[in-house]
């Protein structure tokens, strides 16, 4: 994707060929910044402290941080430990266990001498795959997006209004993302679309990240309050809602940012289509009841007392939102059944959210 005209991914090899380099995204909208991770501890930072964020980039990110592990110690007791280390970081996107076990498959036949090359090149390797799966899966769900637009145009319609929530743009994935790669196809194809976008307390995800990547690419959006989107839909002014997730499960439940399961039930109550956008490494093959078996992380409780933002006099700062002694509880994540679920929109093809479907487009998992 592009910023103010030049193209960026959210991680690539820095120009020694040693560091990885991320935009910090703790700093935006406001400050772009580019930080380099020249070891282990700092992927470990990077992904626990959500310098990166989104299950894609996780997991790319995750990858690198395997590399940069071999430069420390590359013996099998080194892949065991950074494995741990950046395992236990954030325990809810699947993507991340998905990579790790990616590089150690990769590494672990190898001569310890050769292990550093070869780590880089898978890590890079991730990182194309998931930006081509990205794409195609922005190519499968641009087409329901025009078929929407088919009609409605024919209604007499001016726009397609699509709905999201959190941000599952480009800089939740290496590039294109997953519920908005759909929507950059549709803009690029000229389809006129206007995005709401949830804030997505308590992180602000979509004010301060989906808000901002739309903006960069001029996709007309606007930005609601959380609990706005059930208004919209019972006036008829989403016509589709697209998110992205961090696990489903192989009977097509899905985990995404917390909220989604509310936006769920208020579509499904006004016949508004609810997709989601997700490649394949995102599905959890071992698991299927999504409300039972997935872990939901819990963060720290000032991510919901304090919120960060930009003073009339351009400082950023954060404040206190929350009185003094009250307690607070931050879930990051929830779960929405896969009876509540349109589609699922995928790098092979869009299904219904069901065992059989997902099967049948991943026959080699079955």
């Amino acid at each position: 994707m592009r910023i103010d005209g030049v193209s960026y991914r959210t991680i690539w090899l820095a120009s020694d060929g040693i560091g990885v380099e991320i935009i910090d995204q703790t700093r935006l909208p406001h400050d772009f910044v580019v930080l380099t991770l020249r070891s282990l501890a700092d992927a470990e930072t990077a992904i626990r402290d959500m310098w990166v964020r989104g299950a894609p980039l996780i997991g790319a990110a995750a990858a690198y941080g395997m590399a940069l592990a071999t430069r420390e110690d590359a013996t099998d007791a080194g892949l065991a430990a950074a494995y741990a280390r950046l395992h236990a970081t954030r325990p809810t996107a699947i993507n991340l266990k998905w990579a790790l076990d990616e590089m150690i498959a990769a590494l672990s036949p190898l001569p310890v001498a050769d292990r550093i090359a070869a780590a880089y090149a898978r890590a890079a390797e991730i990182c194309d795959e998931d930006a081509a799966m990205n794409s195609a899966l922005g190519d499968n769900g641009c087409r329901i997006i025009a078929d929407l637009w088919a009609k409605k145009q024919a209604a007499g319609g001016e726009r397609i209004n699509l709905l999201t929530h959190c941000n599952a743009g480009w800089l939740a994935t290496v590039d294109w993302g997953t519920a908005l790669a759909p929507v950059y196809k549709a803009f690029n194809a000229g389809i006129p679309i206007h995005v709401w976008v949830d804030e997505t307390r308590p992180r602000n995800q979509g004010a301060s990240l989906t808000a901002r990547e739309l903006n960069w690419h001029g996709v007309p959006h606007t930005v609601i309050a959380d609990n706005t989107g059930g208004h919209l839909m019972q006036h008829g002014l989403v016509d589709l809602v697209i998110v992205g997730t961090d696990r489903t499960t192989r009977n097509g439940d899905v985990c995404n940012k917390i909220g989604t399961y509310l936006k769920a039930l208020a579509a499904k109550d006004n016949n508004v289509p609810f997709y989601v956008g997700l490649p394949s490494p995102t599905i959890d093959w071992t698991v299927a009841d999504g409300v039972k078996e997935i872990p939901i992380e819990q963060r720290s409780a000032r991510e919901q007392t304090h919120i960060f933002g930009k003073t009339e006099a351009g400082t950023v700062t954060e404040v206190q939102v929350t009185p003094d002694g009250s307690p607070a509880v931050n879930y990051g994540f929830d779960v929405t059944p896969a009876r509540l679920i349109t589609g699922l929109i995928t790098e092979r093809g869009v299904c219904p959210a069901s065992p059989e479907e997902l099967k049948a487009l991943f026959p080699e998992r079955g």
